[in-house]
């Protein structure tokens, strides 16, 4: 047995890169679905001084049943799966890798916009089968239309980039959000309803902001709306929006983020015409798998250095 202090990391693995930043202390892995029950029982067991989210969720309980835990450092930039204000009332920090996967999630809001605008997926399908749709099938032009941004953060702003890129008009709601570039317009939410051709939602699901796409934002939208979800599925009303995609309202959906996840089967966008799925890896690039293990491992030092070097002399 090791006498290194342990830190738990609720996955599988983490980039060599940032595993050679933590050599000072043993890596104890929850694997790739660690439910509630068997991060208390790893916490029980080895008494963390930190851990890093990757999978599941870090409830108080979890967090009760590791008396020495300093710190929680998500391995990415959302820590809706943390309860953070248990972590508060514990006086354990909570970090988050923030910009990390920056360019890979925008990247992927990207591929989810084109593939909606562009019937990619049902395309490919049609030309597996042996079909040549070239005499009845229009594409979306994306040029010139209006791309409305909810999140203007790190991976907002990369998106709005992107899209002003290829002509679009770009128009964003983020009450934090400053400094914004001069092809961003920033308005009311109100507005992005209203005004947009496309909505993409790039902003932390909160308790304030849990279904912000429902049956009554998605009928002030413009008929044909195309709809990109590269954040939280908490969102989202899943049922409102495929009522919405059944009738019309909103031509497409590219989805990469659900209210249950993994996405249980059967679920209702399953073999629904209108929607491009992938399974919440819109930040899953090597690259990123690097950069964000990199930060996580970073910022948990960062708050374990600081809580050793009042005691250093104690030793």
């Amino acid at each position: 047995m090791t006498n290194k202090p342990v830190i738990l990391v609720t996955g599988a693995d983490l980039a060599p890169e940032a595993l050679a930043l933590l050599g000072d202390y043993a890596l104890v892995f929850a694997g790739k679905t660690p439910q509630t029950a068997d991060l208390v029982a790893l916490a029980r067991q080895h008494n963390p001084v930190g851990i890093i989210v990757r999978y599941g969720s870090v409830t108080a309980e979890v967090m009760d049943a590791a008396p020495a835990l300093k710190v929680i450092s998500k391995h990415g930039t959302g820590t809706d799966t943390i309860d953070k204000a248990a972590a508060q009332a514990r006086g354990i920090t909570v970090t988050a890798a923030a910009g990390a996967n920056a360019a890979a999630v925008a990247e992927h809001a990207l591929a989810l916009m084109l593939a909606c605008a562009k019937s990619v997926v049902t395309l490919d399908a049609r030309m597996h089968a042996g079909h040549w749709d070239k005499a009845t099938h229009k594409s979306l032009e994306l040029n010139g239309l209006t791309v409305g941004l909810v999140g203007l953060g790190a991976i907002g702003r990369r998106f709005a980039r992107m899209c002003e890129a290829i002509g679009m008009r770009v128009i964003g709601f983020d009450p934090f959000a400053t400094d914004l570039p001069g092809y961003v317009e920033a308005v009311p939410l109100e507005t992005i309803w209203e005004a947009s051709d496309v909505i993409s939602l790039q902003c932390p699901l909160t308790a304030e902001n849990k279904n912000l796409v429902n049956a009554a934002t998605l009928a002030r939208c413009k008929p044909g709306v195309i709809l990109i979800n590269t954040a939280r599925g908490g969102l989202i009303d899943e049922a409102a929006l495929l009522e919405a995609v059944q009738c019309g309202r909103v031509a497409a959906a590219g989805l990469d983020s659900f209210a249950q996840e993994p996405m249980a089967t059967p679920h209702r966008f399953q073999q629904q015409p209108g929607f491009v799925l992938s399974p919440h890896i819109g930040g899953v690039t090597s690259a990123a798998y690097v950069k964000m293990g990199v930060a996580a491992a970073t910022n948990t030092l960062a708050v374990l250095n600081q809580v050793r070097e009042p005691a250093a002399g104690q030793h």
